[in-house]
């Protein structure tokens, strides 16, 4: 942790232990019940979705609003596949926007074959961009 970084962290994170005691941001499964408010899913549904700084994913149970960072799982996904797509795509789309991403560009994402790189050729090639990615070889 880089130390201008250490205070602030250990202010959201907990000072002597961890605030939250259980992790993970990403999540996929299957929905055991929901609210009599909630229309968008039913028991049943396989979801997945991005908690954030709330943590608690990696819960064998966990509650979220219908609003909430939740979509129905492709099914043509695993459940391991699914949970790892939220935060690179939430960040990659983030990314794009700051930068005003308009159809007709030139984009070069350094980077393309992570998490977050891989999200962003998608995105961008999406809103009419001309991607070039670049990424490292194995060493």
């Amino acid at each position: 942790m880089p130390m201008p970084l250490w205070l602030p962290s250990r202010l959201t994170f907990g000072l002597r232990k961890p605030r939250i005691r259980i992790l993970g941001a990403d999540f996929a499964g299957e929905i055991e019940a929901v609210g009599k408010e909630v229309k968008r899913f039913k028991a049943g549904d396989q979801v997945f979705g991005y908690r954030g700084l709330k943590m608690g994913a990696n819960a064998e149970y966990l509650c979220m609003p219908d609003k909430g960072t939740v979509a129905i799982k492709p099914a043509n996904m695993t459940y391991e596949e699914a949970a790892t797509v939220p935060y690179g795509t939430i960040m990659a789309l983030s990314l794009l926007r700051k930068v005003k991403i308009q159809q007709g560009q030139k984009v070069l994402i350094n980077g393309a074959s992570g998490g977050i790189g891989s999200a962003a050729v998608q995105l961008a090639r999406h809103f009419g961009a001309e991607v070039t990615g670049v990424c490292g070889t194995r060493e």
